[in-house]
């Protein structure tokens, strides 16, 4: 089921003037798209797919790096003055809030991220990336350079044809908070992470 753009809006911000596209299904799915410059018809544009976290984007939690990889990706892009932030509305790896929420509860009692999922009976990452296909051919995108640290992200995401012409890394220091989950992210998750 493809996703079609549905709208899209002026987004000044903190870090600059942006437009925001918001892409949806007939399902009612819907995932955003955060565009600076005019990246239509370019190579090598900076694209960051972030997965949406409440927690971390909205309330600032220390438990993860996602809101603060967020903000730095917005960064990036206001430097280089062109890019793409899509925002994929897949909460927890993929396996909704009320179930991540779920996840922290054992966390709290000493599981990991990885272990966590999977002793709730779900995958340790459920999520896809299909819809970013959608809307970089929309955006007319012709290349990008990646802004991540997930070798698993790369690898689907070239599983769909796209061109990626480089990385960018967007890590975050650890702290006594989210130290264990970047550790994870690194050893059960491959994510190329060098403070660690």
């Amino acid at each position: 089921m493809s996703f079609k753009k549905i709208i899209t809006v002026k987004l000044p911000s903190k870090y600059g003037n942006f437009r925001l596209l918001a892409y949806q299904n007939s399902d009612q799915k819907y995932h955003l798209a955060l565009v600076m410059g005019k990246p239509a018809n370019k190579e090598n544009v900076l694209v960051r797919i972030h997965s949406s976290c409440i927690t971390g984007d909205i309330f600032s939690s220390s438990r993860c790096d996602c809101g603060q990889q967020l903000k730095k990706a917005m960064k990036l892009i206001a430097q280089k003055g062109e890019g793409i932030i899509i925002y994929l509305f897949q909460e927890g790896r993929g396996i909704g809030l009320i179930n991540k929420l779920r996840a922290y509860k054992l966390q709290e009692q000493g599981l990991d991220t990885y272990d966590a999922n999977t002793a709730l009976g779900l995958p340790p990452d459920n999520r896809t990336y299909e819809m970013v296909k959608t809307i970089l051919k929309d955006i007319k995108v012709k290349s990008i350079k990646l802004i991540s640290n997930n070798p698993d992200k790369f690898n689907q995401l070239r599983s769909l044809n796209l061109k990626i012409n480089g990385a960018i890394p967007l890590e975050i220091r650890p702290t006594k908070y989210n130290h264990q989950y970047l550790l994870t992210k690194k050893i059960k998750f491959g994510h190329t992470l060098k403070y660690l």
